[in-house]
């Protein structure tokens, strides 16, 4: 089994509730979603296996590997998430869109649903079929937000974020900003999550 490898590198977690975490990143190539907002170039990957994958994160003093994307449900297993954890002795995260089921092995769900058609004004959410989230990470785009509150992967324990949607225009950035900014002020339901890595320079 070989797997579409984006990247791997060694960084600080910048979002959501393990921010400023050390952390291997491996980056899948592939998505079943179009997002605008995406920083992910789809169309390059090299093909590893799950033990060149985990020889390549075991360089790092990491205490998080995130498996990321693109959108890594598409093509993790049991077998790569076995095989990082017995060979680099780090919790395993995911971060997910939710439209596929995730490994019952990963320690760490981070469900990031994306409405239907990515837009500011779409209030639909693409379906989901994942089943556990330790955290939801949702983009504001001036979406209604009750409705993440009755995912069916939500539990009473799992964290809810709010996150600014990053775009290149300053201005519309920092608008961004204050709408999300004030949003989680109305609503103590959620916790403002930042992309701190875009702020301090770092991948």
């Amino acid at each position: 089994m070989k797997y579409k490898v984006n990247e791997i590198f060694y960084s600080l977690q910048g979002e959501g509730h393990h921010t400023g975490v050390q952390s291997v990143f491996v980056r899948f190539s592939g998505c079943n979603l179009k997002c605008p907002f995406c920083d992910t170039d789809h169309a390059s990957y090299v093909e590893m296996t799950a033990g060149e994958i985990a020889d390549e994160v075991s360089r790092h003093p990491a205490r998080l590997i995130v498996l990321t994307g693109g959108e890594p449900s598409l093509v993790v297993d049991d077998e790569l998430v076995r095989t990082l954890k017995e060979r680099c002795d780090m919790q395993v995260c995911m971060e997910t869109n939710g439209t596929h089921p995730v490994p019952e092995s990963v320690d760490w769900v981070t469900v990031s649903p994306k409405t239907g058609i990515c837009g500011p004004r779409s209030e639909a959410v693409a379906a989901l079929t994942v089943d556990r989230a330790d955290e939801i990470k949702v983009v504001d785009t001036g979406q209604d937000l009750d409705l993440y509150f009755s995912l069916q992967c939500r539990r009473p324990d799992t964290l809810m974020y709010l996150q600014p949607c990053f775009v290149p225009d300053a201005e519309v950035c920092a608008a961004n900003m204050r709408r999300t900014v004030q949003r989680v002020l109305d609503d103590p339901r959620w916790t403002l999550s930042l992309q701190t890595h875009r702020m301090l320079g770092i991948q």
